[in-house]
């Protein structure tokens, strides 16, 4: 069976690509940069003698996606992981436009047409969405990358209650981390040292919770105190206090 992974050539996704070829997947890894998805389908194939097939493409693209997708009927995949992803912090009336389209198509459009396409089509799986714990706190100076991540965690929960209502054997887990060691921020923002979470250890806990079929997984014991406390403190104070969070990145 395949694993089929975006945002794979490092981070959070290289990390997962490891651990499922560990668990004798065959993988389908999609990122932009080639020589980095080559580097890891060499090591992989070598260690643990898995089938890794390459799609160095650009999925902020929607015409890219749907090539993909045409592409992808072909394997029997049993896991889909929507990983890729980028902010940018800052007002957005200082940011470029088209930087903003293409973060809500890389965050937003893709994991939605990769995840309805997988819903449709498979006969049973597994669907990880990483989402993050900006889907629950509405931070200023972030807000196009809160908003993706928001809709991301909405359409996943409610689409997982879809396929149990459907009687359908997949499930559909929103992964929702803090700080996680990447190299997730683009073209400036200084990354919060709070409860900062290795990627590996994240890849994990992701897995763990994708075979128990969670809906949510908010790692580590400070995250999900985090989550708490964003879920129930009142807007009128999580605004300012998250706005002053993200100017301390900008300024840092």
């Amino acid at each position: 069976m395949y694993a089929f992974i975006t945002g794979a050539s490092s981070g959070i996704g290289k990390e997962l690509s490891i651990l499922l070829a560990q668990r004798g997947y065959d993988l389908i890894l999609v990122a932009r940069r080639k020589d980095r998805l080559k580097k890891l389908k060499d090591s992989l194939e070598t260690r643990y003698r898995c089938n890794v097939i390459l799609k160095a493409t650009d999925i902020s693209k929607e015409e890219n996606c749907l090539a993909l997708i045409e592409d992808l009927n072909q394997y029997p995949i049993e896991v889909m992981i929507n990983n890729a992803g980028f902010g940018k912090v800052g007002y957005v009336t200082e940011q470029d436009l088209s930087d903003n389209l293409d973060m809500i198509k890389t965050n937003l459009i893709a994991p939605h047409i990769f995840t309805s396409w997988f819903c449709r089509h498979a006969k049973h799986g597994y669907v990880l969405n990483v989402s993050s714990i900006a889907a629950f706190t509405t931070p200023p100076l972030f807000s196009v990358y809160g908003a993706t991540k928001s809709y991301l965690y909405h359409f996943s929960t409610a689409l997982n209650y879809e396929m149990k209502r459907q009687k359908k054997p997949i499930s559909i887990t929103t992964l929702c981390p803090g700080s996680v060691k990447t190299e997730f921020y683009k073209d400036g923002g200084k990354q919060s040292n709070i409860c900062i979470l290795s990627a590996r250890t994240c890849a994990e806990l992701a897995l763990d919770g994708l075979y128990k079929k969670k809906a949510l997984i908010v790692p580590t014991f400070s995250m999900k105190a985090t989550y708490l406390f964003c879920k129930f403190m009142p807007k009128v104070l999580m605004l300012p206090m998250q706005y002053f969070l993200q100017k301390s990145k900008i300024n840092s």
